[in-house]
C-alpha cells in the first residue's frame, strides 16, 4: 500500500495519481500562467483524486471544485481579488469544473461572519492550508518554474492514501469537519472517519497501526 511506503516513493505515487486526472492536471497548468504569489492548488480536489484512483473511481469522480489559494498582503481589498477571480473565470471557462480562487490573506476579514468563530490573519497560503477542518485534507500542490512539483503536505501523505479522514482542530468547528466527514464517506463508503477530540482531555484521535512518520 502507498500509505506504507517511505515518503519519496508517496510523492511519486501522489504524482502518479494526481495526474490520472486531466481536469486537474489543466488547471495546474493553467493556473500557473495567472503568475500569482505563493499559489497552490488544494483541497478536496487532491485528496479526492488519490480517494479516487485507490479505490478505482474515475479520477474525477465526485470532485465538487477546484481550489487555488494565493497569498497577497500587498493589497487586501476586495476589489484586487475580484480582479484575479474574474481573470480566472475567463482562464478556466472552457473546463468541465468549477475553479474557486481565493486570497488567502484576506480570509480572517470575512471567517467569522461565514463560520462564527474568528481567524486570526495568515501569515503565507501553507498557513491557510494548515487551517483546514482535517489533516487529511492540508495538502497543496504547484507547478515550479522548472516544470517539477512543488507539494504541501505538513502531515505526511499516508491518511491521503490509507483513506483515513483525522480531524484537525486549529480553526474549523467541528460542526464542519462533521459535516464535511459525512458527506465524503457517503461518497467514499471506504474512509475510515476518526472522530473529533475529546473536548474534556483534549486528547486527539489514535493513530493507526503502522502510520507512517511525519516528514520533518
Amino acid at each position: 500500500m502507498l500509505g506504507r511506503l517511505p515518503l519519496d516513493e508517496q510523492l511519486q505515487g501522489l504524482r502518479s495519481a494526481l495526474s490520472r486526472n486531466e481536469i486537474l492536471t489543466d488547471v495546474m497548468t493553467r493556473a500557473a500562467t495567472l503568475d500569482l504569489p505563493g499559489w497552490y492548488v488544494t483541497a478536496g480536489c487532491l485528496f479526492q483524486t488519490v480517494w479516487n484512483v485507490v479505490t478505482g473511481r474515475p479520477p474525477a469522480n465526485g470532485i465538487k471544485d477546484y481550489d487555488i489559494f494565493y497569498f497577497d498582503d500587498g493589497d487586501r481589498s476586495w476589489e484586487a481579488e475580484d480582479a484575479v477571480i474574474r481573470a480566472g473565470h475567463e482562464l478556466f471557462a472552457d473546463l468541465p469544473a468549477e475553479v474557486e480562487i481565493r486570497n488567502e490573506a484576506r480570509v480572517h476579514l470575512w471567517y467569522e461572519q461565514k463560520f462564527g468563530v474568528p481567524c486570526p490573519p495568515h501569515e503565507s497560503t501553507e498557513a491557510a492550508i494548515d487551517s483546514f477542518a482535517a489533516t487529511t485534507c492540508c495538502l497543496g500542490v504547484r507547478l515550479k518554474l522548472d516544470g517539477g512539483w512543488r507539494v504541501y503536505a505538513p502531515h505526511g501523505l499516508s491518511d491521503v492514501f490509507n483513506l483515513v479522514l483525522r480531524p484537525n482542530s486549529v480553526l474549523a468547528p467541528r460542526e464542519i469537519y462533521e459535516t464535511k466527514a459525512a458527506r465524503w464517506q457517503d461518497e467514499w463508503p471506504e474512509l475510515t472517519v476518526l472522530p473529533w477530540p475529546d473536548a474534556s482531555t483534549g486528547a486527539p484521535p489514535p493513530s493507526l497501526p503502522n502510520e507512517t512518520a511525519r516528514p520533518a
